[in-house]
C-alpha cells in the first residue's frame, strides 16, 4: 500500500503532462489555422512535385506560416509549414528552390517517422523523471536538488531532440536522392542556417543543444550518401 502511495505523484505527473501536451497541440493548431495559407509558388512547385513523385503522391502540400522567423515546422496533425521569413529568403534569392525543398523533405521526415507522437511520450516521460529526481535529490541535496533535477531533464530533452533531427536529416537525404534532387541543396542550406536565423552557437557544448551542430549534420549526411553509392 505504501509503495502504491509513492507512485501517486508520478501517475499524477504523467496525467498532467498528457493534458498539457494535448492543450499545447490544440493551441498550436489554432494558431496555425489562423495564421497560415497554402503555398502556391510555381517555381517551388517544380521541386515539391519531384518530392511528391518520389513519395508516390499526387502532391505535397506546404503552408506558409505568417511569422517573420526563419523556420520550418511539422505540425502534430501532419501538415508541413514554412514561415513567411523563410519564404522571403527564397524570394530574395538567398536560398534556392532546391534548398527550400530540402527543408520540406526534412519536415516530411518528422511526420513520417512519428516524431510528433514520440515527443508526446517523451514529454510525459521527462515530467515523470523530473518528479522522481526532485523527490530523491531534494532529500539528499536540499535547496539545489530541484535545480539539478531540472538540469538533468533538460539535457535528456536536448539529446532526444538531436536524435530526431538526425533521423529527419537521414530521411530527407534519402528522399532527395530518390527525387533526383540530391543531397547538395540539403548540405548547402544547413551551412547557411546559422546566418539565416541570425543565431551564433559559438563553442557551446553539443550536449546542451536541441539541434546537432551543423558540421556533425553535414558529415552524417555525407557518410550516408557515400554508403548509398557503394
Amino acid at each position: 500500500m505504501t509503495r502504491m502511495f509513492k507512485l501517486v505523484p508520478i501517475a499524477l505527473t504523467l496525467m498532467y503532462a498528457f493534458v498539457l501536451y494535448q492543450f499545447s497541440s490544440w493551441r498550436t493548431r489554432r494558431e496555425l489555422d489562423a495564421k497560415s495559407t497554402e503555398l502556391a509558388d510555381p517555381k517551388l512547385r517544380l521541386v515539391t512535385d519531384q518530392i511528391a513523385k518520389a513519395l508516390d503522391q499526387d502532391k505535397v502540400r506546404v503552408h506558409i506560416y505568417e511569422i517573420d522567423a526563419v523556420n520550418g515546422l511539422a505540425a502534430p496533425d501532419g501538415r508541413i509549414f514554412i514561415t513567411r521569413g523563410f519564404y522571403k529568403k527564397f524570394q530574395e534569392g538567398d536560398i534556392s528552390s532546391e534548398e527550400l525543398g530540402s527543408v520540406i523533405a526534412h519536415e516530411l521526415g518528422h511526420v513520417a517517422l512519428g516524431h510528433s507522437r514520440r515527443r508526446m511520450v517523451d514529454f510525459c516521460g521527462q515530467n515523470a523523471i523530473r518528479t522522481v529526481l526532485v523527490i530523491l535529490l531534494s532529500r539528499i541535496l536540499p535547496g539545489i536538488g530541484g535545480w539539478i533535477a531540472n538540469a538533468i531533464t533538460m539535457l535528456l530533452a536536448a539529446r532526444l531532440s538531436r536524435s530526431d533531427e538526425y533521423e529527419a536529416d537521414a530521411y530527407a537525404a534519402a528522399l532527395l536522392t530518390k527525387a533526383k534532387i540530391g543531397i547538395e541543396p540539403q548540405i548547402s542550406l544547413l551551412k547557411k542556417l546559422e546566418e539565416l536565423t541570425q543565431q551564433r552557437r559559438g563553442s557551446a557544448p553539443a550536449w546542451l543543444l536541441s539541434h546537432p551542430k551543423t558540421d556533425d549534420r553535414v558529415r552524417t549526411i555525407e557518410t550516408l550518401a557515400a554508403q548509398w553509392q557503394q
